[in-house]
Parts: C-alpha cells; sequence; structure tokens
C-alpha cells in the first residue's frame, strides 16, 4: 500500500471526551475545552504534564493556543491552531500524528469548544465578508449550501425529499443517544421536514444543523505509548486534507467537493476502501452535506447520493451506519462539528455506544468541511484488529 508518507497505524486515539454538549450556561469556551481535555486525559489514564502537543480552535479567540495553554498550566513544545473550520480537526489530528511519529512531541491534545447558544450571540462566522458575494445579501453559511443543493437538484434530479431523509436518519440516532441535543425530540418523518419553514430555498429549518454549544478533547500518542494506556485505542490509519477555495462563487464546481481528493488519498494510506467501513461519521452541516460527502468519498456514484439516501439507508438498521451520535443536524453543531465526528468513531471502535453502537465495528471514517464546502479532511480509523 501507498502510504503516502503518512505514520499509519503509529499513533493513535487514545483518549475522547465530551463536555456540555447541548448548553453549558455560565461557562465560556476556555471553562468547556478544559474540562473536555480533563476527561480526555482521565480516559486515556494520563494526566495534564503529559500534554506537550496542544492542538486547539475556541470559537472566539484567533489565539487559543496560547490561552488555553496558560488556561491549563501547560507548556507544550508544539501548538496548532490551524482555523479551516469544521475540518480544522481533522488537520490536527494528521499533524499531530507526524508530530508524534517523528518524536517532537509524546502526547498530543486536539480540542474545541464554543457557547454560541448560551452566550447569545447565535451562530458563530469567523468569516471575512466577500466583496464579491455581499451585494447579494447571502445568509451565510446557509445560502452557498442552498446554492449546492439547488445544482445538484438540477444536475442530477435530487429531491427535497431525498435530502430529508438524511435529517430524518440523523433524528433516528440522536432519539437513541441521551448525549444528544434531540435525544428527547421524538423521531421526524420526511413530511416534517418538507413542511418545515423555508429558510434558504431549497433547505428548510430542518435541513440546518443546530446552533448549540459544546466542546469536545482527544488524546493521541505513539502506537508504542498507546498499549500502555486505559481505553482501547483507535488507531489513525490514514488521513487526508484538501483545501479548493473559500467563496462559494470560487467553487469550480457546486456538486464536487475537495472530498474528491482527501477521501481516495486517505484511503490509499490506511488500505482500506469505502466498502470496509463499518461507520462513518460525517460534518453534516446541512443535509446536502451527506449526499454530497457520501458521492465524493466513493459510497456511490456522483448523482446518485439522492437515491442511496432512499429508505432509511442511514438510520438504524440500514445498510450504512452514519452518523450514529445524530450528527450536526440533531446531535450537536457547536459552530464547528468536526472534533465531534472523530470523537464518536473513536467510541463507535471501542464499543462504548451502548444502544446505538455498531455490531463488530472495527473501520471507522470520520469526516470533516470547513467554510462553504471550501475545506474537506478525511480520517481513517481502525481497532487493533485492522492493522
Amino acid at each position: 500500500m501507498n502510504s503516502g508518507g503518512f505514520p499509519r497505524a503509529r499513533t493513535a486515539i487514545v483518549g475522547a471526551a465530551t463536555f456540555g454538549i447541548g448548553e453549558a450556561p455560565g461557562l465560556t469556551p476556555m471553562d468547556m475545552g478544559a474540562t473536555a481535555v480533563r476527561l480526555a486525559l482521565a480516559d486515556a489514564g494520563l494526566s495534564l504534564p503529559d500534554v506537550d502537543g496542544l492542538f486547539v480552535c475556541t470559537s472566539d479567540d484567533a489565539l487559543s493556543g496560547l490561552s488555553l495553554t496558560e488556561y491549563l498550566g501547560i507548556r507544550p513544545k508544539f501548538t496548532d491552531n490551524n482555523r479551516t473550520g469544521g475540518s480544522a480537526f481533522m488537520s490536527h489530528a494528521i499533524v499531530a500524528a507526524l508530530a508524534l511519529d517523528a518524536g517532537y512531541c509524546d502526547v498530543a491534545v486536539v480540542v474545541h469548544a464554543s457557547n454560541q447558544r448560551t452566550s447569545g450571540k447565535g451562530l458563530v462566522s469567523m468569516r471575512k465578508s466577500s466583496p464579491y458575494e455581499v451585494p447579494y445579501r447571502m445568509l451565510n453559511p446557509l445560502s452557498p449550501y442552498a446554492l449546492a443543493a439547488q445544482r445538484h437538484m438540477y444536475q442530477y434530479g435530487t429531491t427535497r425529499a431525498q435530502m430529508a431523509e438524511v435529517a430524518v436518519a440523523a433524528r433516528a440516532w440522536a432519539i437513541q443517544n441521551p448525549e444528544a441535543f434531540c435525544y428527547d425530540k421524538g423521531p421526524l418523518t420526511i413530511d416534517d421536514v418538507l413542511q418545515s419553514r423555508i429558510v434558504s430555498s431549497p433547505l428548510s429549518v430542518l435541513d440546518c444543523c443546530l446552533v448549540v454549544d459544546g466542546a469536545a478533547a482527544i488524546v493521541m500518542t505513539r502506537a508504542d505509548r498507546a498499549k500502555d494506556t486505559r481505553g482501547k485505542p483507535a488507531y489513525l490509519l490514514g488521513g487526508a486534507a484538501e483545501v479548493w477555495h473559500s467563496e462559494i462563487a470560487s467553487m469550480p464546481d457546486l456538486t464536487v467537493t475537495a472530498a474528491s481528493a482527501s477521501g481516495p488519498r486517505a484511503f490509499g494510506m490506511a488500505g482500506y476502501g469505502p466498502a470496509d467501513m463499518d461507520t462513518v461519521q460525517l460534518y453534516d452541516a446541512f443535509t446536502i452535506n451527506t449526499i454530497l460527502f457520501l458521492e465524493d468519498l466513493g459510497f456511490c456514484p456522483k448523482g446518485e447520493g439522492g437515491r442511496f439516501v432512499e429508505g432509511g439507508r442511514l438510520a438504524p438498521g440500514g445498510d450504512l451506519a452514519v452518523n450514529t451520535n445524530g450528527g450536526g443536524l440533531s446531535y450537536c453543531h457547536p459552530g464547528m462539528y468536526g472534533l465531534l465526528a472523530i470523537v464518536e468513531a473513536v467510541r463507535q471502535l471501542r464499543g462504548e455506544c451502548d444502544v446505538r453502537q455498531v455490531k463488530d465495528a472495527n473501520l471507522a471514517l470520520a469526516h470533516g468541511n470547513g467554510g462553504t464546502l471550501s475545506s474537506q479532511a478525511t480520517l481513517v480509523l481502525g481497532t487493533g484488529e485492522t492493522i
């Protein structure tokens, strides 16, 4: 296999935790992120003095690598504050794996936190307004995704009902997950989604992600040390990222994302393909995302995504276990969802998901999206049986 220089299975995620999912009143992102770090370290059986690599992005601090270092009272050898949006955390994991394998650091933590709901600030966006898009008064980031959905519908005959299948499946997983924001909201039907208020045509409010608080952290180390940590390691088999544009107006093709490049690269490094994945965690800020990524990552041909998701295929009991925590649509979307997708992949590989557990899960994909379909990053994770 061609690893592309990536240290296949030489690093692993050994701790994972979430905190403040849904609402965390009275807490700042620093409070939330620090708590998630402590919980993830406890999960790994490690402590703060062990941490010498810090990868962080919060909703309110462009220099959060400095702020969280001070807050935690650590002195890392390396920090990274990559801000490509929701894909940043997959990129963090890739860089952490390279640094760990090179001996540049020994224990790396990746963390994200946002209090966008209880702070009263609503959906957080750190994007600079584009002078080319502002005159059209788009709702950002919603309208760019609506454009992609419209184009996919026009070009491939995708329907709103097919996009609704994504939201219905996400909710079906969420009501099996006590941590999910929509755990007690009840199931959705296709008609529920179709009849909900249109926000930016063709996307309705139920085609859109939640606006909630949340924090997450993972702990990574080298494979030789991973065997001595508390939890079952999830080995990083492959990881790749691609950035193709910033504004949606510069996207070469509204129906093709950079996942079409990051996915094959990550699979090539891992030595596995889409058909081998036991569970798939995708960045579902909007229902069209899941359809686009399933196509671009190779789970179905381009243009077939709408038909592929029909009939509850992504829901519990379906053929492909997608977003088993409920995703950004029904579990949690704290401004950037990517790290939560990684945490769920790890939990599934460890067998920690109770009633929503995927049977015999040994391979998992976690895919992140940033900007307006601008940045894509893909991780392939596996248990010891997959090395």
